[in-house]
């Protein structure tokens, strides 16, 4: 039988209930602590770092915990199921405080925001690395760079849903000259979509089978294995493999350093430098999502052909142009354009070039039962580059000038390509069919 794509899509709802709560939590949350609460552009960064600074520790400890985690339903299914329950109660009483405020300012009403907003943060943190995990724990690693193409897809169709929905919700018309605009709607609907791709997932994705499967197929392919075993059933990485592994994580935090703080500002820069709303911004980000999502299995299958590394470095000099671009089409247009929507959409493509490779290049490095903590590892070099950029960007763009956004960004990702010449490893590629058909035995 064929590679089950069917079973890899379902696989992917985790990563798509994931991704349509960081979307909106990076589109709304900004807006609410400056518009709301008047927080200037340092602290509300500060604030936006937060869960950045949570997940460089929650996203390696959990990722690890679930290595160790046996259940009937599972390693990683526990975790992805009491993370996503108090997510969902506690996202819902944001935009309660927030409405509240509005109508009567209070200390404790700003005091109970941030308490619930690092609750939540806490929620997502317990089940992120271990709901990633499930891809590799299920994929044996010469294909998961074309899993991962259809994890990303799933996640930016989790994306895309969010974009769609605030566009139609709060257009420009609808929230122009508002002094004050209810999300709550807004969290209501991601809610729905998070509790139903997750409902869907464990009801059809039988992990502790699929686990098994794989496992066996990979013991019957030592060569897939980088890393040794040093007798104690510990990971040792050769000493090459450490280092490409140490440029890897460098590179996977620089570009994480340029996109981020993009993703984190967009939504306050338009507005700004451009006079453009919520909506406007929604829809020039809904492009870059549709760019993505139309790119991720071609970028597959084009690592497969040309290799993970070659992927990604081209990949990292079209996002860079795109930053710079960025910058010259923002300060010669006073709206969102044809010619901003064709740049977003190259922005889609570039970052599916650079997502859909970077973490099988990380996990491609350890032995199977330590996938949640390389998982881990990523997540470390991602968030900690995440706790730096939005009050680093954000405190330039108040000091220097709203523009340097972009700038800031393009400079960042051109320095993971310097780095990404460093990397050796990790770019594993099928030599023997015979690997392959094995793993198609695993659908009978």
């Amino acid at each position: 039988m064929k590679f089950n794509y069917g079973r890899t899509l379902l696989v992917g709802l985790a990563f798509l209930s994931i991704c349509a709560f960081w979307q909106m939590y990076d589109n709304v949350i900004p807006l609410i602590l400056t518009n709301t609460f008047h927080l200037n552009e340092t602290y509300s960064g500060a604030i936006m770092a937060a869960d950045n600074v949570l997940a460089l520790f929650l996203l390696p400890l959990f990722g690890s915990l679930s290595d160790k985690c046996e259940t009937k339903i599972g390693k990683r299914m526990p975790f992805i199921l009491f993370g996503t329950l108090a997510a969902l109660i506690l996202m819902n009483i944001l935009p309660i405080l927030d409405n509240s405020y509005y109508k009567a300012a209070s200390s404790f009403k700003v005091i109970a925001f941030v308490i619930v907003l690092g609750l939540l943060l806490i929620s997502m943190g317990t089940y992120r690395s271990p709901a990633v995990a499930l891809m590799p724990d299920v994929t044996p690693k010469p294909l998961r760079s074309k899993a991962n193409a259809i994890i990303n897809l799933m996640g930016a169709v989790g994306g895309i849903i969010y974009l769609g929905v605030a566009a139609v919700l709060y257009p420009n018309s609808k929230i122009k000259g508002l002094e004050h605009v209810n999300y709550q709607i807004l969290f209501i609907v991601v809610s729905a979509i998070m509790f139903t791709a997750v409902a869907l997932l464990y009801l059809f994705v039988k992990e502790p089978k699929l686990t098994a499967a794989n496992k066996k197929l990979e013991e019957e392919h030592p060569e897939w294995n980088l890393a040794e075993d040093d007798g104690s059933g510990n990971e040792k990485l050769p000493k090459e493999v450490k280092r490409s592994l140490g440029f890897l994580l460098a590179s996977i935090a620089l570009w994480f350093i340029g996109y981020n703080a993009v993703t984190t500002w967009f939504t306050t820069y338009v507005s700004v430098v451009m006079g453009q709303g919520l909506g406007g911004a929604s829809t020039c980000l809904l492009v870059a999502t549709a760019g993505a999502i139309v790119s991720y299995i071609p970028i597959g299958i084009i690592a497969s052909k040309i290799g993970r590394k070659k992927t990604i470095m081209a990949g990292i000099i079209l996002l860079s142009a795109m930053f710079a671009a960025g910058f010259v089409l923002t300060s010669v247009f006073d709206s969102i354009n044809t010619i901003m929507f064709i740049s977003f959409a190259l922005v889609g493509l570039a970052w599916a070039a650079i997502n859909v490779n970077s973490l099988p290049m990380v996990v491609e490095m350890c032995k199977g039962s330590d996938i949640g903590k390389f998982t881990g590892y990523y997540y470390t070099a991602s968030m900690a580059a995440q706790i730096v950029t939005p009050i680093l960007a954000g405190t330039l763009m108040r000091v220097i000038s709203y523009k340097i956004l972009f700038i800031y960004a393009a400079f960042f990702v051109l320095c993971s390509f310097l780095t990404m010449t460093q990397v050796r490893h990790g770019d594993q590629k099928v030599e023997a069919k015979k690997g392959l058909e094995a793993f198609e035995d695993m659908d009978d």
